[in-house]
């Protein structure tokens, strides 16, 4: 077990920010999380938390994982004083970080995001999950593994189709099918390695892949923290509080990170 006070972490944010959907909430502040080939339970309470794992598999993937090296505190106090809403908003949802996750996982789960809502996606992904990943045991706890390209090739349409996916199923089979024939591997290292621009190019030249789950994969498959989706929350933000536009040059380098509170924010706000 690994013990961390970590400040502007907050699990039950995260889980709700709209970014991940293979986390297994197991009670409050508490939840199995399977990422990178690999599986954790985190527990929180205030700003300590507790890692089932050991030290050295905490250091060398769970640290980076939850992006533990990026100062999260400088960000928001860089906020411009003068803008209340996006300081309120990085108030409330202070304790979201931008995940640094599986690219293929992302990808999949943007591209069957479109016109959706958060639990409609998870129960997508998860079903996906169950369906072609792997059954795997971590102690007493049973998991599934996200399913490789290779693992999904031989799905159709009407299996897809069949989890709730609708008409992204064809997307997702073509999805499939192009990465397969590029080699996969091939194909994610040279995006990986990608500038912004060339990233952006090379994703909306997919099939079903548009601007904004591009932009969507560049943030949190990619990790390029400028990155900036717009989705109806975003708009309508930006139409609120930002008509001449959201500054993303005072805040080049974390822009995305920002998003992330908006969103948040918004989606708190609305739900109210």
């Amino acid at each position: 077990m690994v013990e961390r006070h970590i400040s502007c972490l907050d699990l039950d944010q995260i889980a709700a920010s709209g970014q991940c959907f293979t986390w297994q909430r197991l009670g409050e502040g508490h939840y199995g999380i399977p990422a990178r080939g690999s599986y954790v339970e985190a527990e929180q309470r205030g700003e300590r938390l507790v890692f089932s794992c050991g030290e050295t598999e905490f250091e060398a993937l769970w640290a980076d994982y939850f992006d533990l090296s990026t100062d999260y505190e400088a960000i928001q106090a860089a906020i411009d004083p003068a803008d209340g809403y996006l300081r309120a908003a990085a108030r409330y949802g202070r304790g979201i970080r931008v995940l640094r996750q599986d690219l293929w996982e992302v990808l999949v789960s943007f591209l069957i995001s479109q016109n959706n809502n958060i639990g409609r996606i998870t129960r997508s992904v998860q079903g996906l999950c169950r369906r072609w990943g792997e059954e795997r045991r971590a102690g007493s706890r049973t998991y599934w593994s996200f399913p490789s390209p290779a693992a999904l090739a031989g799905a159709s349409e009407s299996d897809f189709a069949a989890l709730g996916l609708g008409y992204r199923a064809r997307y997702l089979v073509r999805l499939t099918a192009e990465v397969e024939a590029a080699g996969y591997e091939d194909w994610a290292r040279r995006l990986r390695a990608a500038g912004s621009e060339e990233a952006m190019e090379r994703l909306t030249g997919l099939y079903g892949v548009g601007k904004k789950v591009a932009q969507c994969v560049c943030l949190f498959g990619l990790h390029q923290v400028d990155a900036f989706p717009v989705d109806t929350h975003i708009r309508r933000v930006l139409e609120a509080h930002y008509p001449a536009g959201f500054d993303l040059e005072r805040y080049k380098g974390y822009g995305g990170i920002l998003q992330q509170y908006l969103f948040y924010y918004d989606l708190a706000v609305k739900s109210r």
